[in-house]
């Protein structure tokens, strides 16, 4: 006789009281002896229960390994199993309502629901009605209160939100060939028609929504003859080391030299950090220079506005190379859990910026921070303290009562059924940590992370997506493949140098600052790296201000993002002289590199900067010390066709020859500042005009730089091409160009006027001049034809 539900509410079971005539027969024992018969019977038969459920139990253990997966046959027989289930289907309606009754979840998990075959369920805001009666409307309705923060919006309107039901494939362990398609793991997702009207009502809410999973629990897998593969499991209280530990044993010793090595180094490259490098000595609570090859722990986490004393400076750095020197200090809780989690794992050593930099010494920052790439890509295991919006909050798990799991499991039909935790791209979202920039390349450049989120504990290496809530563990044999692994925290680098350098600018730059000259320096540790692991030179002669200066007509083709007003980011105390105009650093908020789309009114596009064709022949800079320096930039050259084609006999042909010692000096009485950019190419003159409100942006925020059409300098002028330029101030009516090299796009010129043909589009700067010194002011495409009929003069240019 059972006297209470299966239902849970988080990971609770809420217990229901018996009726009444229940309660009646638990009048105590008559004393007859026929009761006392009654009652040895019932021992008898309880012990027998008992006994054959622990039996059953062992049977189920017997079947998982110790790694959470079951590698053995299925316990029952597939159509014994499919039987039992729909016999057992129509007696458990009790706390569905009348849609989800008419549900059959055990068919839906056994053989899933292709998403052109979706179910309806209803409205959103009646399953948020009938949440209290409704086992399966109250896990849509745990989703929805609580990502889309319904708490904070008075009065919202979801009548117009239909939901639907279909399952998608958790992926497989095993390889492709196990287990057999009917019984593969499936979770279920509810999609929502009507959304795109209620987040342009409530856009805060579309940040913090993620998508509404739910996944069958761990216990119930043995009920369709499945392994526990990629199913829930309860997340505790606190995290657990022993899993954690598997993790990156897991790592170790079945990914190879992808995890083991840090990327960016050869076999034969020294891999202990330099001599420079302190490290926290989480046993005698010392700073002590770094052991030679050491396995350490780094952090990495938000600051805030928490008290500086903890931090070492040249006053106390004496006192905490002692033994037992850090004890004196009281640190804001992130660091005590990191020293506690490292300790945990066995390790004795861990690097803490705030700790182990001494903070009020400039000539110990810069060393330290030239070696961010060593730091955090050597380093065993980096922490993402990514629950807290400051040193002064904890690490989430780390210590008892540190965090609420945010797990919500109900059982529907005799299945027990989650909707856990985001995944890991979604949980990071969330986070403040992720939107401050230093956190972006120490995020990149480590090989395994460990993600403390108010959710849950995720790990991330180069090859796996470990978290507390899924049971994906496995020895990850080829062709495996899992849901997680689509939600990644950062993937770095990309298949080629360029590609990493522009995903690392935009995110970068979208990114916060307490100090707005920090942002080159925040990004040196990934030049570095994309220097030396590419094989591209000395990382100082690579980049200057930001700027990849092996690929710098590619690299010149940076946007502003359009709702970023134009201005540029404030200097540190004694510098005087401004970064040039022609870097990305020079300027507050994001940028980015987009394909030729951007010309097309398509504010919010994606892709990369085509070129086909380089145009300058020769590159110089000066560099700090005031010496003029040829740049060693990749040249592209164009494929032309054989015989070659009409257009291309009359193609534009770019300036020749290098450039002699009296060519690069504007004025023998000033010299040029640090940064100048020198190179020969020619330009001209175009009228332009603003286009307006034509472009594609459904953000609904203002437009700081917006499309201009280039006009010919014929009568009447032609649409012979398009920029994008600053609108506040709005630019002159007229504006010098110059050509940089070449692209093919269509649609950004007059094609009834202007014929098209293959490549025919080149890359412009927008610039304007002073006193023989050019600046940048935008960036546009102009078609081929009109660039030649515009008559442009050849020109040394030196922009700064």
């Amino acid at each position: 006789m059972t006297f209470y539900s299966a239902t849970q509410s988080g990971n609770h079971e809420r217990l229901t009281v018996p009726p009444s005539d229940v309660l009646d027969t638990l009048n105590p024992v008559s004393t007859h002896p026929s009761a006392l018969v009654e009652i040895i019977g019932g021992i008898a038969l309880g012990v027998l229960v008992i006994w054959l459920l622990v039996v059953r139990r062992c049977k189920l253990k017997a079947n998982v390994p110790s790694d959470g997966t079951s590698e053995s046959a299925p316990l029952l027989n597939p159509d014994q199993i499919r039987a039992e289930l729909l016999r057992d289907h129509f007696g458990s309606n009790a706390l569905l309502c009348s849609v989800c009754e008419h549900l059959n979840f055990y068919q839906i998990f056994l053989d899933g629901i292709p998403e052109t075959e979706e179910i309806p369920l209803d409205s959103l805001s009646s399953i948020l009605q009938k949440s209290y009666q409704c086992s399966f409307c109250r896990l849509i309705s745990f989703h929805v209160r609580r990502t889309w923060m319904l708490d904070k919006i008075p009065d919202v309107d979801l009548s117009g939100i239909q939901c639907r039901l279909f399952s998608m494939s958790c992926g497989c362990l095993r390889g492709p060939f196990y287990p057999r398609p009917k019984f593969r793991c499936y979770r279920l997702h509810v999609s929502m028609e009507g959304l795109r009207e209620f987040w342009e009502r409530y856009p805060t809410s579309r940040a913090t929504a993620g998508s509404l999973s739910i996944y069958l629990m761990q216990e119930d897998a043995s009920k369709f003859g499945r392994p526990t593969d990629l199913h829930s499991r309860r997340v505790k209280n606190t995290v657990d080391i022993d899993l954690v530990k598997k993790w990156i044993k897991l790592c170790q010793e079945n990914h190879g030299d992808e995890c083991h090595n840090v990327w960016r180094m050869d076999d034969g490259e020294d891999k202990n950090l330099p001599k420079h490098v302190r490290l926290v000595d989480a046993v005698s609570m010392t700073l002590v220079p770094a052991p030679s090859g050491c396995c350490y722990v780094a952090l990495s986490y938000v600051w805030g506005t928490v008290s500086t004393e903890y931090r070492t400076t040249t006053n106390n750095i004496a006192e905490r190379s002692a033994p037992g020197g850090l004890n004196t200090a009281i640190f804001p809780e992130t660091i005590t859990d990191s020293i506690l989690f490292t300790r945990q794992l066995g390790l004795r050593y861990l690097w803490i910026d705030a700790l182990c930099i001494i903070q009020d010494c400039s000539q110990d920052k810069i060393a330290q921070i030239k070696s961010m790439d060593l730091v955090y890509g050597l380093s065993y295991l980096t922490v993402m303290a990514a629950g807290g919006a400051s040193a002064r909050d904890p690490l989430p798990g780390c210590r008892p009562r540190t965090r609420t799991p945010k797990q919500h499991i109900e059982v529907v039909q005799g299945l027990h059924l989650c909707v856990g935790p985001p995944r890991l791209q979604d949980a990071l979202a969330l986070s403040v940590w992720n939107t401050r920039c230093w956190t972006y390349q120490e995020s990149a450049l480590s090989r395994r992370r460990i993600y403390f989120t108010q959710q849950q504990v995720y790990f991330e290496c180069r090859r796996d997506v470990f978290c507390e809530d899924i049971v994906a563990e496995s020895k990850g044999q080829e062709f495996s493949n899992n849901f997680l692994q689509q939600s990644r925290g950062e993937y770095f680098p990309q298949a080629d140098p360029f590609g990493s350098y522009m995903w690392a600018v935009k995110e970068c730059t979208r990114r916060n600052l307490t100090v707005e000259s920090d942002i080159i320096d925040a990004l040196t540790g990934v030049t570095n790296a994309l220097a030396i692991g590419f094989s591209l030179g000395d990382p100082a002669r690579v980049f200057h201000c930001g700027m990849m200066l092996t690929d710098l007509h590619q690299a010149l083709l940076w946007q502003h993002d359009p709702h970023t007003p134009r201005a540029r980011r404030s200097l540190p105390d004694g510098v005087g002289l401004p970064l040039p105009s022609w870097t990305w650093a020079t300027w507050c908020g994001a940028v980015d590199y987009t394909s030729e789309h951007r010309y097309y009114g398509i504010v919010n596009g994606s892709g990369e900067p085509s070129v086909v064709e380089t145009f300058i022949n020769s590159w110089y800079m000066v560099d700090h010390s005031g010496k003029t320096v040829e740049l060693d930039v990749r040249r592209v050259s164009r494929i032309l066709s054989n015989p070659m084609k009409e257009e291309e006999k009359l193609a534009y042909s770019p300036p020749s020859g290098i450039l002699d010692s009296t060519e690069l000096t504007l004025d023998i009485h000033r010299p040029l500042a640090p940064g100048t950019l020198i190179f020969r190419t020619t330009s001209s003159h175009f009228s332009i005009a603003w286009r307006g409100s034509e472009e594609n942006d459904d953000s609904g925020a203002s437009l700081h730089h917006g499309l201009f059409n280039i006009l010919s300098t014929t009568s009447p002028p032609i649409w012979v091409g398009t920029a994008v330029l600053p609108l506040d101030p709005m630019p002159p009516p007229s504006l010098e160009f110059i050509v940089l090299s070449r692209t093919g796009t269509r649609r950004v010129y007059d094609e009834q006027s202007l014929a098209y043909y293959h490549e025919c589009v080149l890359y412009v700067m927008a610039v304007s001049q002073s006193e023989g010194l050019m600046q940048r002011v935008g960036l546009g495409v102009i078609h081929e034809v009109s660039w030649n009929a515009s008559r442009p003069k050849e020109k040394v240019v030196f922009l700064r």
